[in-house]
């Protein structure tokens, strides 16, 4: 059965539709008082595999009524430039959020430009101040993809509360973020990497499964409680006999799909989804510079009174 007309299939397409429809009334609304939502996309170098990111966060920002502009820099630039750069991005007005794509090249330490962003302009919730918010239950503005994973578990109606939840991988953009996420919502959360003694025990239990380490079809039917719902974030290429190439997951689809309750396609899981949590995060980000920038605002002619 094709996942088209598979109950299983957690699609992301339809969620992504809903959110987009409701960012874009937040941001009609936002835009007729004066605060137009503007995001900016940095790219260093020329990466061709970036371009296809680049039109599609485009594609989603015009569905969802906001400003997209790209900003191109040469490979050769400094870190310390491309820092200055996005220090001059903080500091505009206009600008409510910055992405930056990646790759960037060697010598630009990734971690360090997502420092540069400030928290409050940190739509893709990269910065350590984004992440930090998270252990401490504020959760409105979670890494893109870890919260698009979340997401798709809350379409299957399990009670979040005690749900018995298992993470196969724990990188710092997915893995990690979603077990904080999950623990917020009251889950029992176990975190699997490359040391973990038996992945496959631990994914047997699990009531749901978030798969995303980068090999194709790892998870097989039998590593999965019968009922499960099952998030494959992964995406690899598969060459196939022929020579072409295919997108697979991290998980065994056609065997795993017999036995779980649901399944994320890939593709059309949790990708479609992810750029709309970015344009969501976008308006999360807008809404907080209006209030820091009110309550600046308001407080600071009664404070040169007071003084």
């Amino acid at each position: 059965m094709s996942s088209s007309s598979d109950s299983r299939y957690l699609k992301g397409g339809p969620v992504a539709k809903r959110i987009l429809a409701s960012v874009r009334e937040a941001a009609e609304q936002a835009r007729n008082e004066g605060f137009p939502p503007k995001l900016v996309s940095i790219t260093v170098g020329d990466v061709a595999a970036v371009e296809v990111y680049v039109r599609n966060q485009r594609a989603k920002a015009e569905l969802a009524g906001i400003d997209f502009e790209e900003r191109s820099f040469p490979a050769d630039l400094t870190a310390a430039e491309l820092e200055a750069a996005i220090h001059g991005m903080n500091a505009d007005p206009r600008v409510t959020g910055i992405i930056i794509q990646r790759p960037v090249p060697p010598h630009i330490p990734i971690k360090a430009l997502q420092a540069a962003v400030h928290p409050l302009k940190d739509v893709e919730g990269m910065h350590p101040a984004s992440i930090g918010n998270i252990v401490y239950n504020q959760l409105d503005l979670a890494p893109c993809t870890a919260a698009a994973s979340v997401e798709l578990l809350k379409e299957t109606g399990l009670d979040l509360k005690g749900l018995e939840v298992v993470v196969v991988g724990h990188s710092e953009i997915v893995g990690k973020p979603i077990a904080f996420l999950l623990m917020s919502e009251g889950a029992t959360v176990t975190v699997c990497h490359h040391m973990t003694r038996s992945v496959a025990a631990h994914a047997r239990r699990a009531d749901a499964l978030f798969v995303a380490v980068g090999k194709p079809r790892l998870i097989k039917a039998d590593m999965v409680k019968p009922g499960a719902a099952v998030i494959d974030i992964g995406i690899n290429a598969e060459t196939l006999p022929d020579g072409s190439t295919r997108i697979v997951g991290d998980v065994d689809a056609d065997s795993v799909k017999e036995v779980a309750s649901w399944i994320t396609p890939v593709p059309g899981g949790v990708g479609p989804l992810t750029v709309a949590i970015l344009m969501r995060n976008t308006m999360v980000a807008l809404n907080r510079q209006r209030a820091a920038y009110e309550a600046t605002y308001a407080t600071g002619p009664s404070k040169l009174a007071a003084e």
